[in-house]
């Protein structure tokens, strides 16, 4: 019998490995404790991905069946082979199956790749690849995305407006993820997250504090999106996105502090025709229109092969550029840009929430300012 000290183990062991009766225990202990348990794709069709407990844990198939018992510390692989999930430590193979699972006893941590998170760890063929899906509950995860997506050191009234944005956004997806294997990603894409990295005694007392909270419109969750400062002003969302959302309107912003307000940046014309795949030489470079708030959204690229037209988030993109709200100035052989801001300009600016912060706002008012017509809630 495996050593642990988890007693629901114990009992599905005790009435046997294949009877259904062990099958069904199984599926009531992964059954989440809560609803607001989380599915964050940690590792994305990866060609192997390492794993393990900082307690004693054991690896099940998807049937519940105990693969390998994985002592304290000591990690293992998963790769596919043949479009099966194979445990191997490099020299020898411990078992296959199309999902395996590692949950820590008492409380334990798992290892994901690179770090350590919260939660249990779910593990499953996709695309050639193992994709690793961390289950966490809601409050654990932002302990880490708000610490992951601003400063711990910063106020604390900013740090809650974080907490409660992350949590909105993170409902609004987990709503949005019928039939999919995950609800949100680790990195930019959704949110940053990185796991036990991100967590300080601020940012656990800033999810604590506001505990359940999100904002609602309409009644219902809304995508709370956010960036790191706007320089000056924020945007509709439909001069960014095309997409109107009523409660993602532009407000005056306080982010005038932020080191991002204004940058410059500079660039041979030889080197933007390269980023941005000019087949021939750039003689001009114009914004052809912009939003209200001043971003490009269509510019054009003119020279000796033609005018190509292409899109203000595009040329950001290719460039590395912080934003784009930029002024452009051109010489027969250079670029000069002159920006404002960072990020696409939509939803709560962080830079603004610690100015606010800093005026003695509470995040309430903070979170209200920046996403129009919002309630806040409880889940």
């Amino acid at each position: 019998m495996l050593n642990t000290s988890s007693w629901p183990l114990k009992l599905f062991l005790a009435l046997g490995r294949h009877s259904w009766w062990g099958a069904l225990l199984w599926f009531l202990w992964v059954i989440p404790a809560h609803a607001t348990e989380l599915r964050i794709a940690i590792r994305n069709s990866a060609n192997q991905v390492q794993i393990g407990a900082s307690t004693t844990g054991v690896i099940r198939d998807n049937r519940g069946q105990a693969i390998l018992q994985l002592p304290e510390l000591q990690s293992i692989s998963v790769d596919t082979n043949g479009g099966r999930l194979e445990l191997t430590d490099g020299y020898s193979d411990f078992g296959q199956a199309n999902t395996f699972w590692l949950e820590p006893s008492n409380d334990g941590v798992v290892w994901i790749g690179d770090r350590w998170y919260r939660g249990r760890v779910k593990l499953i063929p996709s695309n050639g690849g193992v994709t690793a899906i961390n289950y966490v509950d809601i409050d654990d995860y932002l302990y880490s995305v708000v610490g992951s997506e601003m400063p711990a050191s910063w106020p604390q009234e900013a740090l809650r407006s974080q907490a409660v944005a992350a949590r909105s956004y993170a409902m609004y997806h987990k709503s949005k993820a019928n039939g999919q294997s995950y609800d949100l990603k680790s990195t930019q894409a959704s949110q940053v997250y990185k796991g036990l990295d991100g967590e300080a005694a601020s940012t656990q007392s800033a999810v604590d504090a506001t505990h359940g909270k999100v904002l609602t419109h309409g009644g219902k969750v809304i995508e709370a999106v956010f960036h790191s400062s706007s320089g000056g002003h924020t945007e509709n969302s439909e001069h960014v996105w095309s997409q109107a959302v009523p409660y993602l309107k532009g407000v005056p912003d306080f982010d005038q502090n932020a080191p991002v307000y204004s940058w410059r940046a500079q660039f041979s014309l030889e080197e933007v025709g390269a980023r941005i795949g000019y087949p021939g030489i750039i003689q001009a470079v114009e914004v052809l229109s912009r939003s209200p708030q001043g971003r490009a959204n269509r510019m054009s690229i003119i020279g000796d092969a033609g005018a190509l037209t292409i899109t203000g988030n595009t040329f950001r993109q290719k460039l590395g550029l912080r934003s784009t709200k930029f002024d452009l100035a051109v010489s027969p052989t250079s670029i000069s840009v002159a920006g404002n801001g960072f990020g696409h300009g939509i939803g709560m600016s962080q830079w603004g929430a610690r100015g606010m912060a800093e005026r003695g706002q509470q995040y309430r008012d903070i979170l209200t300012h920046f996403y129009n017509g919002t309630r806040l809630g409880s889940l």
